[in-house]
């Protein structure tokens, strides 16, 4: 089972979608709702951290649970929840000048963690964010596996643990490769991983839903 911590946001759902699409079980859970201990007694085989507004320090448990469960199972944080990543290791967030909302960026990455069975080197994805982890802090237990053009951090990966992040909605209908980096994460989570026929069906599946 995979525990989806909901932080109050509407893209909880499209990620709850892509997770059973992709062959788990999953509970969702509000960032209030349970206690760490709580969420460490249903013995999930991974955590995925939804995106929310605000800050992660104002995220419910979110930043407390990356800390106590970092070394007991899988994680994976999209944009909040990447962000909670770096700010539980205690790294630092900027503020972007101006806010990206809703727009398409070209993203760069080295094939690591949840890339890995990505094969372009760079790809279309969706962001949705004001606040993005600053590399003049980044945290020593961390590293960068991916960036915008422009040198937004756009992926994390912690180098002992499996704790993964991204910055911007691999769930959203217009971000490439979203079932691709997803199903990375669920093999960490001991998931079979899909065969690449699996995944043109899914893919093309979500490109009719918006044509």
């Amino acid at each position: 089972m995979i525990i989806l911590l909901d932080n109050y946001d509407s893209f909880t759902w499209n990620l709850w979608h892509f997770l059973q699409e992709l062959g788990s079980e999953v509970k969702i859970v509000k960032n209030d709702e349970l206690s760490v201990d709580n969420i460490i007694s249903m013995k999930p085989n991974g955590l995925v951290i939804s995106p929310g507004p605000g800050i992660p320090e104002n995220a419910g448990v979110t930043i407390e649970l990356i800390k106590k469960v970092k070394s007991l199972f899988p994680i994976f944080g999209v944009c909040l929840g990447h962000q909670a990543i770096n700010n539980a290791f205690g790294g630092k967030l900027l503020r972007l000048s101006p806010p990206i909302h809703g727009k398409l960026s070209k993203v760069e990455h080295n094939q690591q963690g949840v890339f890995k069975n990505i094969n372009d080197k760079e790809f279309e994805v969706t962001r949705y964010h004001s606040l993005a982890a600053d590399p003049k802090f980044l945290p020593k237990e961390l590293f960068i596996t991916a960036s915008s053009k422009d040198g937004v951090i756009m992926g994390l990966m912690h180098k002992k643990f499996k704790i993964y992040g991204v910055q911007f909605h691999p769930e959203s209908v217009l971000s490439l490769n979203g079932y691709r980096i997803i199903s990375s994460f669920l093999s960490e989570c001991g998931y079979k991983i899909l065969e690449e026929n699996q995944f043109k069906f899914l893919e093309q599946k979500l490109v009719g839903h918006i044509k």
